[in-house]
């Protein structure tokens, strides 16, 4: 599904140059469940952006699904993600003065689906989140764990290969971070998706097959998970 080949981003500021990433190198199998971690600063949001079609290493190749995407101009990307990419973000993104029916169907617009289409489409994700009950609700009047399961179905909606959800719990109490962990890790059970999630949280990385480590830009370890946490387990406070 993923191929990186040495990749390296560098930023200018000014009469300075960043390296943020640097000769990263890694395979990521059709269905796999992935962690990315490392502190801030160690390059793993640069690599998120690469890995989801929001920019374009410096250096190196990226192929995703057999498609080498490291030289696409801007409405090449766009298209790829579309196609291809469900986000989930800490702050879940959603549109404020509109429903979840309406915030799940948006990224439809693109993929020139009918009205019918889309709201059908959007109402089976939202039931698949567990909050068919909720459609008509705007997101200020749904909890966080809600609302980030409006993101995760907003996500889903165009049945992409990849979900890529960046610090997916990071904005949620424990408990309800518990129920999200859960959450991803059923859909990948049971679509088969590429689920890579970027953290800081070892709670986190702990629910995926394989963790890849981050560090001033290098991957340090990529390593398979020998026990993954199971979906629902009680959270630690060991990380």
């Amino acid at each position: 599904m993923i191929v990186a080949e040495n990749l390296s981003k560098v930023f200018t500021m000014g009469e300075n140059e960043v390296r943020a990433l640097d000769g990263a190198s890694f395979t990521i199998n059709e269905g796999e469940m992935v962690a990315i971690m490392g502190p801030s600063g160690s390059g793993k949001t640069t690599l998120m952006s690469i890995i989801g079609c929001l920019d374009v290493p410096t250096d190196g190749r990226y192929v995703l699904d057999g498609e080498p995407v490291e030289s696409l101009n801007e409405s090449e990307l766009a298209q790829v993600r579309g196609r291809k990419i469900g986000f989930v973000f800490q702050q879940f993104n959603l549109l404020a003065r509109t429903s979840a029916l309406e915030n799940v169907m948006l990224p439809q617009l693109y993929a020139g689906a009918t009205m019918k289409e889309r709201t059908e489409r959007a109402k089976k994700a939202l039931e698949r989140v567990g909050l068919g009950a909720r459609m008509d609700h705007n997101p200020n009047e749904l909890s966080g764990g809600q609302q980030q399961r409006v993101a995760i179905a907003r996500a889903l909606v165009n049945e992409p290969s990849i979900i890529l959800a960046d610090e997916p719990t990071g904005a949620l109490d424990s408990k309800t971070g518990v129920e999200i962990m859960s959450l991803f890790q059923s859909l990948h059970r049971d679509n088969g998706q590429t689920v890579i999630l970027v953290t800081h949280d070892s709670y986190v990385a702990r629910h995926t097959d394989r963790i890849i480590r981050l560090s001033d830009g290098h991957i340090v370890s990529d390593e398979k998970n020998p026990s993954p946490i199971k979906a629902g387990a009680a959270r630690d406070e060991e990380h």
